[in-house]
């Protein structure tokens, strides 16, 4: 077998260590490049043009399948998920023959991946057959995720706070915290990572940058900015800027209204 060119994706350092360390037991496996987030993660696999791709699921900027989906035909790469368990990832995945690695990671299950990625990349077809296997994965996994919670319970004091998703109208972290204002201006500071927390809130609720993310329905008013990025204007006031790659999925999810 020809050398097998792979990028890793994962915004822990220590899980993309852990995996580096098992594909370099391979001598026919070339590690070329990593990301620690989907922006990254997307904009390598269209530089590098890898013949696979380990993804983590769920990453900052943009999720494993949001990479996976914003490529084209001429762009993707074999794919294999890395993920915690999540039963209905797992579901759609084996439901469409999509390859994926639970962490930690098994070298005995990776060898089971390697392998059938080779045999894969054999067929002349196999980018038609990747893209049709994923897009039925992403569709299935869409619909059938139900990790929505209607709210947040938050600590003020001795006391716990539930503060309704739907009066939420930004998240923004600051390290390990994660800032939540209210459509009231009421403030709540939580210890929880951003991307686990957007995966509760539902779609009504989209990414403005890395930092954060607001709901839809708080927004009062989007301004361009020069280089094709947004100030967002929420109806308590807030002003969030929006990145490059978050404006391209901000004006996407708008035109779905």
């Amino acid at each position: 077998m020809n050398t097998l060119r792979v990028i890793i994706a994962d915004d822990e350092r220590p899980a993309r260590e852990y995996l580096k360390a098992l594909l370099s037991k391979f001598d026919d496996v070339k590690l070329i490049g990593e990301a620690d987030n989907g922006a990254d993660a997307l904009e390598l696999i269209r530089v590098e043009k890898p013949d696979l791709a380990f993804l983590d699921l769920q990453m900052p900027e943009l999720t494993g399948l949001e990479v996976v989906g914003m490529l084209r035909k001429s762009q993707m790469p074999l794919v294999a998920f890395v993920t915690a368990f999540d039963e209905f990832a797992v579901k759609a995945f084996e439901l469409n023959a999509i390859d994926y690695l639970l962490k930690p990671v098994e070298r005995g299950r990776l060898e089971e991946t390697l392998q059938r990625v080779a045999e894969r990349l054999e067929r002349e077809d196999w980018r038609d057959s990747e893209m049709e296997r994923l897009r039925n994965a992403s569709v299935q996994y869409d619909s059938e995720k139900v990790t929505v919670v209607d709210r947040i319970p938050v600590k003020r004091g001795e006391d716990i706070v539930l503060v309704p998703t739907a009066e939420i109208a930004s998240v923004v972290a600051d390290g390990e915290l994660l800032h939540i204002t209210t459509s009231g201006n009421q403030g709540y500071t939580i210890n929880f990572r951003l991307k686990d927390l957007e995966a509760r809130l539902g779609p009504g609720f989209v990414r403005l940058s890395r930092g954060s993310l607001v709901n839809l329905d708080s927004i009062s008013l989007i301004s361009p900015l020069p280089g094709g990025t947004f100030l967002v204007n929420l109806e308590n006031g807030q002003e969030l800027p929006t990145s490059r790659l978050q404006s391209r999925v901000l004006r996407s999810k708008l035109f779905k209204l």
